[in-house]
């Protein structure tokens, strides 16, 4: 194992797939609340750390796009893009990561605005080096969802987010992506698109991370957790060199998420989920893995072997000694590690809809 890891510290980013594609800022969002201010047309911004976002010319940054700076003041939705009859996406002005950010809204039948009555919420995190549209455009979940009553949220998270508030040397500040999560769209999701207080949220990869250390962190808000293929105890053994490599490969300073993991002990253990397993006591959990980078059922017949494949077995790692801690506890969960399989969407949406009867008991949906 410590040969693995050491073999993993050299992947460009372990918590994403070989074939995902760069994020894109799509430039035909409108519908502008018609209490939100003109905006002038403004220089491509810099990306803040913890996002890295696509190239776009001057003459479409017009607006508001995603990835421009945030307004001034509280976060608020400034755009809106209905893309079919279920599919919505909401731009929200983020204070929280200081950027113009993309959410994805899957919307049950009957839904709208005035409605009298609110719809559970299933939170479904995207994985590193990839944006808010991935489980649209890799998966059939918008079928698969088709008669679940309730409010399908993707949001946007960065390429190397890891649905962390950045401790930045412990200045904090932006970004603070599990604020923007878990606060300002929880909350606006709430006021104004007839959210409910009953949630579930599950990820792949960092998505994974982000949805198990989310229900822990934030004890009651989510009555389950999925985590397919995501790091889910972060010191281990060899585990902080692979984060850490992982945020260099994205051009994000390393000690800039949680800072050292000797000196800043404390700051990685609040984003351990291992650490923080007792307060998931009452959240149904599902957690898989790969247990190798090989080949499975579901790759195609000669398919190239990828380095971030090695996911797997370290993911594998993780949740084997997650799930050690979460049955000394007394705490039920289903963990399903498969053997070979590798770090693709194939196994994700296998996962994904394994665990879907857990999901819609957890919504009452």
């Amino acid at each position: 194992m410590r040969g693995l890891l050491a073999l993993a510290t050299t992947l460009l980013l372990v918590l994403s797939g070989p074939n995902v594609l760069p994020a894109h800022a799509d430039p035909d969002w409108s519908l502008v609340p018609e209490d939100a201010p003109a905006a002038r047309p403004t220089a491509r911004p810099t990306a803040p750390p913890g996002t890295r976002p696509t190239q776009r010319t001057a003459q479409d940054d017009t607006g508001y796009l995603p990835w421009q700076k945030a307004l001034r003041g509280p976060a608020r939705v400034v755009r809106e893009r209905r893309l079919d009859d279920r599919t919505l996406d909401v731009l929200i002005s983020s204070p929280s990561v200081g950027r113009m950010l993309p959410v994805r809204l899957l919307l049950p039948r009957g839904w709208s605005r005035s409605a009298k009555r609110t719809w559970p919420v299933l939170y479904l995190l995207h994985g590193g080096a990839d944006d808010y549209t991935s489980w649209t455009r890799m998966t059939d979940v918008a079928a698969h969802t088709a008669d679940l009553d309730a409010i399908v949220v993707m949001p946007e998270a960065g390429r190397a987010g890891n649905y962390t508030d950045w401790h930045n040397g412990g200045r904090g500040g932006p970004p603070a992506w599990a604020t923007f999560h878990t606060y300002e769209v929880r909350r606006l999701l709430e006021v104004g698109y007839r959210a409910g207080t009953r949630r579930a949220i599950a990820g792949l990869s960092m998505g994974g991370y982000g949805a198990v250390k989310y229900a822990a962190r934030h004890r009651g808000m989510f009555r389950f957790a999925g985590a397919y293929s995501g790091i889910l105890a972060t010191r281990l053994p060899g585990i902080p060199a692979v984060i850490m490599n992982a945020q260099a490969s994205e051009k994000q300073d390393p000690l800039a998420l949680w800072g050292h993991p000797e000196r800043d002990r404390r700051v990685w253990a609040a984003n351990d989920p291992l650490a923080l397993a007792p307060n998931l006591r009452g959240v149904g959990l599902y957690l898989s893995s790969g247990t190798n980078s090989f080949n499975g059922p579901l790759d195609p017949p000669g398919s190239p072997w990828h380095p971030a494949h090695l996911g797997e077995p370290i993911s594998a790692y993780t949740a084997k000694a997650l799930s050690k801690r979460l049955k000394r506890l007394g705490i039920p969960h289903r963990l399903h590690l498969y053997g070979n399989g590798t770090h693709t969407w194939p196994y994700w949406v296998r996962e994904f809809k394994s665990s879907y009867p857990m999901i819609r008991e957890a919504l009452g949906a």
